[in-house]
């Protein structure tokens, strides 16, 4: 009393000394697609860092700003960025990643760390709200620097809540704009993704009062804004010249 799949898992599994040819509509079907994700997540890294948890530590901390995190995909396995949304001010940050692994976000952020400086990072960054992908599943990488100095805090939204980070998910369509969905972004470089960024940073948004996430960031950080901006190379493009589609940076 075996069932038909049996056998042919078996016969496949040359268990028997019958072979797949042997099976008259054996080869006319190719193998299934496996839906299970082959990266397997440590859920010990959410304890303590839920949304509910980051929510208490807001109200406990009212003038705590928060930096939303997220990645930006072209073709799989390819470039992608890290972007980083601050966001009572709607400005983002880009950088490009070879790849969308925990190791090059945690190389990512330290080479953040070096062009800000430890002191302006940590008073820029003490707050960072991501989704649960694998590539942010060593939060203490991100929290901690080289000299083992905690930085910041970082904090997940609930599965499947993109809407817990809604204000970056919004600001991505600007980004598709310019580098549509399944559009490899292997020919960029980091120059292009800063250009890129600049542009749609210099566009005016009606929740600003057409005010512009360059003018809000430098305003709502005053110094620290201003010293940010001059570190990562951030200019603010006029209003006739933004450009916010393929053509600006492509290859």
């Amino acid at each position: 009393m075996w069932s038909e799949k049996t056998i042919y898992k078996y016969v496949n599994n040359s268990l028997f000394s019958a072979r797949n040819i042997d099976l008259r509509r054996k080869l006319r079907f190719r193998p299934r697609k496996s839906n299970h994700e082959s990266l397997k997540i440590n859920r010990a890294c959410f304890n303590e860092r839920t949304y509910k948890d980051y929510n208490k530590y807001i109200n406990d901390n009212p003038s705590i700003h928060t930096v939303e995190m997220d990645t930006v995909h072209g073709k799989p396995g390819g470039k992608c960025l890290l972007t980083l949304h601050f966001v009572d001010a709607n400005y983002m940050l880009a950088y490009l990643m070879d790849d969308c692994t925990a190791d090059s976000v945690k190389n990512a952020f330290a080479e953040l760390r070096r062009t800000l400086g430890t002191e302006l990072y940590s008073r820029l960054f003490p707050v960072l709200l991501g989704d649960r992908g694998s590539e942010f599943t060593d939060p203490r990488s991100i929290e901690i620097d080289e000299e083992g100095e905690l930085l910041s805090s970082v904090y997940y939204c609930d599965p499947r809540q993109s809407q817990q980070k809604g204000s970056l998910e919004r600001n991505h369509e600007f980004i598709r704009y310019i580098s549509p969905k399944g559009v490899s972004m292997d020919p960029y470089t980091q120059d292009d993704i800063s250009l890129m960024m600049n542009h749609i940073n210099s566009y005016g948004r009606p929740e600003l009062r057409n005010r512009t996430p360059y003018h809000m960031f430098e305003f709502l950080y005053e110094k620290d804004g201003r010293e940010a901006l001059n570190k990562v190379g951030a200019i603010l493009v006029p209003a006739d010249k933004i450009i916010l589609r393929p053509s600006l940076i492509k290859k």
